[in-house]
């Protein structure tokens, strides 16, 4: 008689809209460009994404410098919509975020005071919402950096590079 062990089947990844619509996020159209610049370059299999604010319904969800007139816990939320607003981007030039093999890096930028030293955390807001997104193809590398001012007074900025098919 066969030994019939049990093993599970391979569940496949649900797609990225998939994950998005069980975190309850729905993608805004992307956010126009506000200068002389596109808001994604495919250059071979990667898609470089142009920094993007905390913009949200046309509007900054907060804006000023960290910690001094944006508290920690907003700044985290700003990052989070950042990249909403990359993968928001993504989508418009890849038509289907399937095509994403994996996050490589994040950029992540701070308005904030000279002393202010938690970057890391703020930037936790994009890369946490990024590797739940894509699971282990989520994972990246980053920079968290502090800046003295950001475009339209914005707390953070994100920009990101992804590995696509």
């Amino acid at each position: 008689m066969a030994n019939l062990i049990n093993t599970p089947q391979a569940t496949p990844h649900p797609s990225p809209e998939a994950r998005l619509a069980q975190l309850g996020i729905t993608l805004p159209p992307a956010v126009p460009p506000v200068a002389a610049y596109i808001p994604v370059r495919i250059a071979g299999d990667f898609a470089f994404v142009a920094g993007q604010i905390p913009m949200r319904e046309g509007k900054l969800i907060a804006s000023g410098i960290v910690p001094a007139a944006v508290p920690m816990n907003t700044a985290v939320e700003c990052a989070r919509q950042c990249a909403i607003n990359a993968l928001a981007a993504l989508k418009a030039e890849l038509g289907d975020l399937s095509r994403i093999k994996q996050i490589v890096r994040v950029g992540v930028f701070v308005a904030c005071t000279p002393e202010f030293t938690d970057h890391p955390q703020i930037a936790n807001g994009a890369s946490e919402l990024l590797q739940q997104v894509f699971g282990e193809a989520g994972k990246h590398a980053r920079a968290a950096v502090g800046a003295p001012s950001l475009p339209r007074g914005a707390p953070v900025e994100v920009e990101l590079m992804c590995e696509i098919a």
